[in-house]
């Protein structure tokens, strides 16, 4: 779908609000705040990258909102609320006061991820959950002026089969169901008739830190690469054929949020948000495999999903001899041994290539990104040292 706003590649971004500061207020000197943020989802890959990013600027309030609750700085709110329980939404939300943007990260999916990507049971949960917040925020929210919906390169249909190389915003929208198309319509239709914009962010293979949700690859590439070394065997590289991708670090979708949130320019937009480079996992998988300290190996394709859920010993002899975080490895991966398989191409003869074009976004002045290989090892260290995974 082409927005009005396309032709406008090239224009100044103008900020809403004043100039960012991002160093901290003395402590003496009383904390102005200017823009409230209600970070809805906030304990996935994106929301709790968020939640470290907004919390570091000193004229932002941070109200964390999801099921469970992650240490977070004191200054955040955490709000414990299940955005399907209707009534929930209306008792949680309805006493947050002063609401004046909202990043939206909050997903439902189903045990068996892939094939959920097409039941319309999933799709009408994930509108449920979005409609649920909007109904509370039209009355609790009269400050509101932006709210940032993400969605992810399945709108280009790469679940489905080969796209575009590479996809690009202007596209028509690709037919298939899905909850993008439903939660946009349902942002349109509500913006026709309140005073805020929004913006959506496409984001794809995002990378980040929380243990338990169903799509973190990095936290599935370091168990797999601690159990192979447990084992005495090489990290071999599990999935498919040559394939071209790209990938989004939570932290840069993060600031990527605050940027279309207090730029006019934004209103109304969808962007994709890329870290800028492309890679192919078979040429990066020997730095991988260095950071282990063991051996590459030759590839040799593996189904994640069914081969590691048989090592729960080994990861227990893992946990207890580099004394990590006591966590199950069904509890700490999820489903993500399933995201794993279809992002390494497991099982494709021919794995589609996926790269996302990020170039409207920086033409319209965020300049911010990252190499792919480097954060990569920036939250392998990560969870090395939150004592998830072994150094």
């Amino acid at each position: 779908m082409v927005h009005p706003a396309e032709g406008q590649r090239g224009l100044a971004a103008k900020p809403v609000g004043g100039p960012r500061r991002t160093q901290p207020a003395p402590s003496n000197q009383e904390q102005i705040i200017k823009h409230h943020i209600l970070i809805i989802g906030s304990t996935g890959l994106v929301g709790a990258a968020a939640v470290e990013h907004f919390s570091r600027i000193q004229d932002w309030q941070v109200t964390a909102v999801a099921r469970r609750t992650l240490p977070f700085p004191d200054s955040v709110r955490q709000l414990q609320i299940d955005l399907t329980d209707k009534s929930a939404c209306v008792e949680g939300l309805s006493a947050v006061r002063g609401v004046t943007h909202v990043l939206y990260t909050a997903l439902y999916e189903k045990p068996n991820l892939v094939a959920s990507w097409r039941d319309e049971e999933q799709m009408a949960t994930n509108l449920s959950m979005l409609r649920n917040v909007l109904d509370v925020l039209d009355r609790a929210a009269p400050e509101l002026r932006h709210i940032t919906l993400l969605q992810g390169a399945k709108a280009y249909g790469l679940h489905l089969g080969p796209t575009p190389v590479p996809c690009k915003e202007r596209a028509p929208r690709h037919p298939h169901k899905n909850f993008y198309w439903l939660q946009e319509d349902l942002l349109r239709e509500r913006k026709a008739h309140r005073g805020w914009t929004f913006s959506i962010l496409r984001p794809q293979l995002v990378l980040g830190t929380v243990a338990g949700t169903p799509m973190n690859i990095v936290l599935a590439i370091g168990a797999f690469a601690a159990i192979q070394r447990e084992l005495g065997r090489p990290l071999c590289f599990p999935g498919g054929a040559y394939g071209v991708y790209g990938a989004s670090d939570s932290r840069l979708i993060a600031k990527a949020a605050e940027f279309v949130g207090t730029h006019e320019i934004c209103g109304g937009e969808t962007y994709n948000i890329v870290n800028g480079d492309v890679f192919a996992w078979k040429d990066i998988w020997p730095g991988i495999a260095r950071h282990f300290g063991i051996e590459a190996g030759e590839p040799r394709p593996l189904c994640l999903a069914d081969a590691m859920p048989r090592h729960e010993e080994v990861w227990e002899r893992i946990v207890t001899r580099h004394a990590l975080k006591q966590t199950s490895l069904a509890k700490l991966l999820d489903r993500s041994w399933q995201f794993a398989d279809r992002a390494f191409g497991y099982g494709f003869e021919y794995p589609p290539h996926s790269v996302l074009d990020g170039l409207k976004l920086r033409s319209h002045g965020f300049n911010e990104f990252l190499d792919t290989e480097d954060a990569i090892a920036y939250w392998l260290r990560r969870l090395q040292e939150e004592q998830v995974l072994p150094h």
